[in-house]
Parts: structure tokens; sequence; C-alpha cells
């Protein structure tokens, strides 16, 4: 910015692409020496991010070794989530895995709880659990009243024979209760509606840290192991899918994830088309009046492109969310780190790179056709600083405005009085309705990497939209730490766990940015700048590699020293723990929670210490 007098012609500062141009390295004048200023900011603002990358990752395991350290004990410290259980022909499913664990893991095998497809069952639940609200609301307005409330049985009670609505509710909650139990006796009795996989338990963390983080059979792909999400963290829902499906599923979705990047092109290039008043005037003559005043021009090159693609954005991570739960994750967090990767690929592809090349070959078509391919190059690499002022409105319309919004909560306030005037018929639909619902990483970690990459872009070639992002952070920080402390509930604990893939996310950004700036300055007719610029991508990937040596163990295991030291001051603080009663329902489905005849796997008591294990084995 210093030396921006000095090498630019004078200008004055305005939002048009036409002034802005003066403020990139598009517009110097073709002497060396003036674009080794970029080059050495380049290598500036990459030796910055790599030190600021490398503290941050340091303070961050730092924080989460000292959180694992000092946290309470929960359920999932001494559990281990087993997977692709062999079948055996003389047992069932759990006795297979209670006798593989007694013979393997003898001194520390404590208990384990079968994972059942009770999907159906869940549906169930769901729906008495309904009616049953209906009940409570007529009871409710009968006590009110003194006068039996009727409805109609036919589609949203408005058509149908006409009943007593206390009757009716109460006949249908008999009825559902009975297919419940009939449901619950189904699942615990038919042998496939076991899933092949558990949750077993040991006597001490030490014990599931090395059931976690070792083979546990010579054949790689049975018997497959891994930390258990917490309780609350389980998505019960894709436990029930056979193992060997999900390569399959992830497969499919890597495909749908193709296609859907692929065909969202097409929106993304009409939108970019928006800028380009001519092609509108072209397009619609009709509207050329409107058009031609000048509010309605400032609007449409300024607002209009940035407001539309919001509007193609917003049922964007919907569609990312339930495409992760077609894979097959078995927890809510692992869910949301697969939707914040596909998201990020996403903005990537369509909002960076489309906005930049699609929007370069719509004004640009009828020059790639008529220039020799040499001048190709010359032509990507200018438009992006030209493509400058799109990303600043960009900036301001989703960045500043998505966290205005967040802290007036204009939407969720809405959607509350619309819940509360058609849907709340009791005080439990009432709290169901104010629930502020819980931070979404998967779209809102993505946005805020999107913004780090267009900084890191930008920084060595249009500098100006700088100011921009860095308001933009400036906000963020101050709402989301309001939000977090004071507005939105935890649904779940990763205790930092999500690091690395915002680590490694934030160097593609910068290998993005240092490949741009080699293409632009190409354009140059400069070879050497080009040259200087080849040991940044090298380092930022030896950089990426040495982190991920240093660092990343912290967040994919736990050290047994650790799991012992915290075994050892259990032992000595709370002698008398009784470690199966407190892990006996930690696992146990939901529809089966608190029901008297679910019989969850237990030990036997004269088994603990008898070197011999019981089989129903013939050979």
């Amino acid at each position: 910015l210093l030396h921006l007098p000095k090498y630019c012609y004078t200008v004055k500062f305005s939002f048009c692409t036409k002034y802005l141009f003066h403020f990139s390295v598009t517009r110097f004048q073709f002497i060396l020496f003036r674009f080794w200023v970029h080059i050495i900011m380049s290598y500036v603002f990459a030796l910055w991010t790599f030190y600021v990358l490398y503290v941050e990752y340091k303070e961050v395991a730092a924080m989460r070794l000292r959180y694992l350290a000092s946290e309470n004990r929960r359920p999932d410290q001494f559990t281990v989530l087993v997977r692709n259980v062999p079948p055996d022909p003389d047992e069932t499913v759990s006795e297979h895995i209670e006798h593989f664990f007694r013979v393997n893991h003898p001194d520390s095998y404590l208990t384990h709880q079968v994972v059942y497809n009770a999907n159906k069952l869940a549906k169930l639940v769901q729906k008495k659990k309904s009616l049953q609200n209906w009940y409570t609301y007529y009871l409710n307005k009968y006590e009110r009243t003194s006068k039996r409330p009727t409805m109609r049985t036919g589609f949203g009670g408005v058509v149908g024979t006409k009943v007593d609505a206390i009757d009716y509710y109460s006949s249908e909650i008999q009825k559902l209760s009975e297919a419940e139990a009939l449901g619950r006796e189904k699942v615990l009795s038919d042998p496939k509606a076991i899933v092949r996989a558990a949750f077993v338990s040991f006597k001490s963390r030490w014990a599931a840290a090395v059931c976690a983080q070792t083979q546990l059979s010579h054949n790689p792909t049975i018997w497959l192991t891994e930390w258990a999400p917490e309780p609350r963290d389980v998505y019960w829902r894709n436990l029930a899918i056979p193992y060997f499906d999900l390569t399959i599923r992830r497969l499919l979705m890597a495909i749908a994830l193709f296609f859907l990047i692929f065909f969202f092109m097409i929106p993304i290039a009409f939108v970019q088309s928006l800028a380009n008043i001519e092609g509108i005037e072209k397009v619609f003559p009709f509207l050329t009046p409107l058009i031609e005043t000048k509010s309605v021009r400032s609007f449409i090159q300024g607002f209009l492109p940035g407001i539309v693609l919001k509007i193609f954005l917003i049922l964007l991570p919907t569609i990312l969310m339930m495409m992760s739960k077609v894979e097959g994750f078995s927890s809510r967090s692992s869910l949301d780190r697969r939707s914040a990767g596909k998201y990020h690929l996403f903005l990537l592809v369509n909002v960076f790179l489309g906005s930049i090349i699609t929007g370069t070959a719509f004004q640009q078509l009828k020059t790639f056709l008529h220039q020799p391919p040499t001048e190709i190059p010359k032509t990507v690499g200018e438009s992006i600083p030209m493509k400058a002022t799109f990303f600043i409105t960009y900036t301001m319309v989703d960045g500043w405005a998505g966290i205005a919004a967040e802290i007036l909560r204009l939407v969720p306030l809405v959607i509350f009085h619309l819940k509360n005037m058609f849907l709340v018929k009791t005080e439990q639909d009432r709290e169901e309705a104010m629930d502020p619902g819980c931070l979404n990483f998967a779209t809102y970690e993505p946005k805020i990497q999107f913004y780090f990459l267009l900084g890191l872009v930008y920084s060595a070639v249009t500098p100006v939209l700088l100011p921009f992002v860095i308001i933009f952070f400036a906000f963020s920080y101050v709402v989301f730490r309001h939000q977090v402390i004071n507005v939105y509930d935890q649904r779940y604990e990763s205790g930092g766990s999500f690091w690395p893939d915002v680590h490694r996310r934030l160097l593609i950004g910068l290998l993005i940015s240092q490949f741009l700036l080699m293409g632009l300055l190409s354009t140059k007719n400069i070879e050497k700048s080009t040259i200087a610029l080849l040991p940044l991508p090298i380092l930022t990937i030896w950089f990426h590699v040495y982190c991920k040596g240093r660092f990343q163990s912290a967040f994919v295991r736990f050290s047994l020293q650790d799991a012992m030291t915290k075994d050892t001051l259990e032992r000595a603080t709370e002698p008398n723990l009784n470690l199966r009663a407190y892990l006996k329902d930690a696992y146990v489905h939901p529809v089966f929670k608190g029901r008297s005849h679910f019989d969850s796997p237990l030990l036997v008591p004269d088994e603990e210490n008898n070197t011999l294990v019981l089989t129903r084995r013939s050979s």
C-alpha cells in the first residue's frame, strides 16, 4: 500500500471497476522492479500466515490436551465403537462380541451394547409423541372451557367424521402403544434387526485407548474399532447401515457432489452476466428505459449479483447435510465436518473460481475465439483484479449483512412467531419453538474460510479489498463470541478436533493465491517473476506436512500416559465407583431407554475372574 502512490496513476477512489482497476497489479507499467514489490509482499504474507497458523495450531493442540486431561468422567472415555463384526454360525452377535473381548481383553473388558436397527420403531415413537402432544392440548382446552372439544379425522382436521378429540387421541395413543410394544419385542427378538456393531466398554480409559488405537484381528477388514462418540453426539439412524455399504454410498455421494458443483455453474454464470448492463438490455430490450436510470443501474451493477447469488446458496447447506447423512457417518460431529468440507469445496469452485472464470468466458468469448491461444492466459490473468469489484460487493452483501442478520436473528424470530401462532399447542411445544439451536459449524466455518481466501488472493494483487475483509472479521469475532457464550446451545463437545481440517483448508487458500499470482505475473512477459514465486508453493506444502506430523496426532489419538494418569487419580479419589452402573444405559438406543423389559448385555459376576470363557461353539 505504501508503494501504490508511486507505481499507480493518479486516481479518484470509486467502487466502479474502472477506478478500482488502478489499484491492482494489472495497471502497473511493464517495468520489472515494480513487480518485485508484489513478489516481496507475497512472501511477506505467506511467511506471516505460516507463523500465525503454527502458533495457532500449537495453542489449539495444547488447549485440547489440557481439556482432555481436566474434563470430567464421560461414557465415551471408556467406550469403543466396534464395527463389521464377522458372523459366527454358533453364536449370536452379542455372544460373539462378548466371547471375542473376553479372550483378547480378559482383564479390561467390562460390558457391551449391541446396536439395533430401530429406525422404524423410532418413527413410531415419534408419531406417538406427536399424538400425546395433541392429547395434552385438547385436555388443557377442556379444563379451561369445561366443554368437550371436537375435531375431524380427515386431512388437516378439516374434513372427515366429527369426533370427540380427547377420546379419539386417547384411542389412537393406545393403538400406537400396543404397536410400539410389538415393534420393540420384534426388534429385540429378530436377528435381522441386530447390526453387526456394538459399543464395547472397558474398565479403564487406558484399556479403551489401547483397543481404539490398535488392530484387533489379523484380517484388517473385520473387528474395526474407533473411539465412540459421546452419547449425545451419536447419530443412531446411520448405525444401522451395513459397514460395506458405506464405501458404495460415499462413492455415489462423491459423484453426486461433482455433478452438483458442475451444474451449479449455470446459475453462477447467469448471476455474473447480470453485472453486464449491455447484456441485460440485449436480452430484455423492453427494460432499457428502466435500466438506464442512475439508481437502477447502480443497483444492478453493485448489489444485484450478490443478492441473487445469496438466494441460490440458501438451500445449499441443507442439501449437503442430506448428502453427508446418506454417506452413513455415525456421529453428528462427523456429519458437520463432512458437510463443511463439501461446502468449502462448493464455495471454492463455484463462488470463487466460477466468478472469475465464468465471468471472463461470458465477457471475453468473442476475444477468445479471435485471438491466438497464447493470449488466453493473459486475458484470464487480468480478470482476477478486475473481479475485485464483485468480491467487494459480495463481502458487503453476504459478509457484513450476514453478520448483522446473525446478531439480529430476525429469521429465527419470525419462525418462532409463526410456530407460536400455528404449531404451539402445549408448553413443551413452546419450549421447542424457543430453542435457539446450536452454532451451524457446517455453514459458518466454510464461509469464514472463504473470506480468508479472498484476503490471501487479493493481498498482493488488489490490496484495496483487504479493509473490507478485515472489517468482516472484526464484526465476526464480536458477534460470534457473543452468540456462542449467550445464545447458542452446545449440541456436542468435540474438544477442538475440527482444527486440522480448518488448518488444511487455510493452506489450500494460500496455495491458490500463490498460483493465481504466478499466473497473473506470467501475463506481463517477465519470466523471472514467475520463477521467483516457485519456492512459495513448495514451502506451503512443506509447512503443511510439518504441522501435520508435529500436531495432528493430538487430535486423532489419546496418549496412554494421560489415560493412565486419569485412571490412577480416579481410583484414588473414587475407590468405590460402580463403573458398570455408570455405563449401563449410556449407549442404549433412545427408543429403549427407560424400558424395564429391555435387558442390556451384562457380565455375570462369577465369570469376571474366570480364566475359562463360556461359548456355545461346536468346534
